[in-house]
């Protein structure tokens, strides 16, 4: 049988989101301790547990079809493949931090510092697209203790809530990139990997679709209901129904998370009452 064969992360910030998501797709994942490679039996697909820092290569090289991986790892290892989503998870940005009590005013201050990272490439076209000419020391790990011990004036690291570099010292200054999970794909996918691709994105999407909207059931008074009706967008328009007691409706819709207290609050001025929210597992339009 013709499997889609995909690369995901075998640790690390992207590996529990990663299968947190093939399993919100329907897909049955086996996978026992230390192996680096599972089938499932309800979908075809080969899952291959790598090295983040691999897996644009293995997609590249069609060892794997497809893959999952940080933004900013596919365009650090600048391999030939196509980004086909975003994932919307391990959100984080590559950004430029240096000592808090440097006075920092633009990335001019750059220009003949040395700057330790594990980023060389992105780092160099941020530092040539702004016209910064900077000493670039490449390293491994613990990048953020570099100033510290003398080997850097600045550093690129990855920041999510910014603690670790307040913990050693640092500010965040610049932002280089902004980095999410994403589904990448070999550009030479045949028909039938193409297919399986199709079907597993069709997935993908009605599950974010999920995440980011709520089910919402409310009971409207009558003469409020065309009021309350204009504030819902829903996906085409909301359902009503008559409730036992006369004068009042149940209407039924769909609110987008990032819509949503809004909403609400005007709802509940229009007279709304008795809201109730519903997470929605998946979502298909």
């Amino acid at each position: 049988m013709n499997r889609l064969k995909i690369a995901i992360q075998k640790s690390g910030r992207l590996y529990d989101d990663s299968v947190r998501l093939l399993k919100d797709c329907g897909i049955d994942l086996k996978n026992g301790v230390n192996k680096l490679k599972a089938e499932c039996d309800n979908f075809p697909m080969e899952i291959y547990f790598l090295r983040d820092d691999d897996i644009p290569q293995y997609v590249e090289d069609a060892v794997a079809d497809v893959g999952i991986v940080g933004e900013n790892v596919f365009y650090e290892k600048n391999k030939r493949a196509e980004i086909v989503e975003q994932l919307g998870f391990g959100k984080c940005r590559l950004s430029v931090a240096v000592g808090r009590g440097e006075h920092y005013e633009g990335v001019e201050y750059l220009n003949g510092k040395r700057i330790a990272t594990t980023y060389p490439l992105l780092v160099q076209r941020f530092l040539d697209k702004n016209g910064v000419r900077a000493e670039i020391q490449e390293i491994s790990g613990s990048v953020e203790i570099a100033p510290g011990i003398g080997l850097a004036d600045a550093i690129v690291d990855l920041v999510s809530s910014g603690s670790t570099l307040f913990m050693n010292g640092l500010k965040e200054v610049e932002t280089v990139l902004k980095s999410q999970a994403i589904l990448i794909r070999n550009e030479s996918l045949g028909v039938e990997q193409q297919q399986l691709l199709e079907k597993f994105l069709f997935r993908i999407r009605a599950v974010k679709k999920a995440r980011n909207n709520k089910y919402v059931l409310l009971n409207a008074p009558n003469d409020k209901l065309k009021e309350i009706i204009a504030l819902l967008p829903g996906m085409k328009s909301p359902t009503v129904l008559p409730l036992a007691e006369a004068g009042w409706s149940s209407v039924h819709s769909v609110l987008s998370e990032s819509d949503f207290w809004e909403i609400i609050e005007k709802l509940t001025a229009a007279g709304a009452q008795g809201i109730l929210v519903v997470p929605i597992e998946k979502m298909v339009i």
